[in-house]
């Protein structure tokens, strides 16, 4: 397992992070436990949560993935970079989403208590806020940083001219600024390449990415015609529509088998040159890699044993280009 920089800072972190928003509804605690475990067993020491976590959970659900990973880390947080997310519901009230001064602050307390830590390594914000005034949430930040709850600032699910408005606005302000950011990206999905990722290059911002196995459909074990399994993603609750969304349509399907057809025709699998190749992309820092047993996890981690050829290159580039064009859609 590789160690890498995040951006421009000196924190270190692996190159797979580990994700963990399917801990507590779509994996119990004990399968929670061996995931971690096996995580920490190959050298992963990077861990992806939001206070909102388990994905397709309902406000009955939220904050439980910060309470099986804060749990799981007693004795031994200081091995880790522990990141965690602010934005989305966690009540009812209008001031219990968002990233306003008083949400943010409430919300990382919370974050903190359910976590059983003192600190935060890289506190988010899961998406932009149109409402709040970007200067709003950076001063929030920075007063969490100087009172010693967050280490780092970053940001999940924005457009580039957002991640660029909060960095100058920053610079203006003489606040902490944001030094990751967190898109979706994986060969079926490349938009950030044409602003995003070149932006955080540019700006000296770490890309974590996450979905780069598209929620399961770049393993290759789903079929045309197929409905979605039950314990799998595009099953999963409130989240099950927004997964389909983004990739249970047949021509995303077809060609998915066409890839794995020809990655295996040179003994690959297609699970693990997915994860390869986005790890081998420019910009790219690190990938949060999520599993809802152990065994998967292991098997996603081959992906660091191999290395693509000039052909695995351009059968995941030709993936991309046979794909119809959709219009955006919301993120998680």
């Amino acid at each position: 397992m590789r160690t890498v920089r995040l951006g421009r800072t000196g924190l270190k972190i692996s190159e797979i992070c580990l994700g963990t928003m399917t801990f507590g509804l779509q994996t119990d605690r004990e399968e929670s436990f061996a995931i971690m475990d096996a995580a920490e067993g190959a050298g992963i020491d990077f861990l992806d949560v939001a206070d909102v976590y388990p994905v397709g959970g309902t406000l009955e659900t939220v904050g439980r993935t910060e309470e099986i990973v804060g749990d799981w880390l007693r004795g031994k947080r200081d091995r880790f970079v522990v990141a965690t997310k602010v934005y989305n519901a966690m009540g009812p009230g209008p001031n219990d989403i968002g990233n306003s001064r008083r949400h943010i602050i409430a919300a990382c307390d919370a974050s903190l208590r359910r976590l059983k830590t003192d600190y935060i390594d890289l506190y988010y914000i899961h998406r932009w806020d149109a409402e709040t005034p970007i200067d709003e949430t950076l001063w929030a930040f920075d007063d969490l940083r100087r009172a010693g709850k967050i280490r780092y600032a970053a940001c999940s699910n924005v457009a580039a001219w957002q991640m660029l408005t909060a960095l100058w606005t920053a610079d203006r302000e003489r606040t902490i600024r944001f030094d990751a950011v967190q898109p979706r990206y994986n060969i079926l999905f490349r938009q950030i390449e044409s602003e995003l990722l070149p932006a955080a290059q540019a700006h000296g911002v770490g890309a974590v990415v996450f979905n780069p196995l598209a929620a399961g459909m770049l393993t290759g074990k789903y079929k045309r015609g197929e409905a979605p399994r039950e314990g799998t993603r595009f099953a999963l609750g409130t989240a099950a529509s927004l997964y389909q969304q983004r990739y249970w349509q047949d021509a995303t399907i077809d060609v998915v088998e066409r890839l794995a057809a020809d990655v295996a025709s040179r003994g690959k699998s297609i699970t693990h040159v997915a994860l390869r190749w986005v790890l081998d992309q420019p910009g790219v820092t690190s990938a949060i890699v999520g599993a809802s047993r152990a065994e998967q996890l292991r098997d996603s981690l081959h992906a660091l044993e191999i290395e693509l050829d000039d052909d695995d290159r351009r059968a995941c580039d030709e993936a991309w280009y046979a794909l119809p064009r959709r219009r955006p859609e919301e993120e998680r």
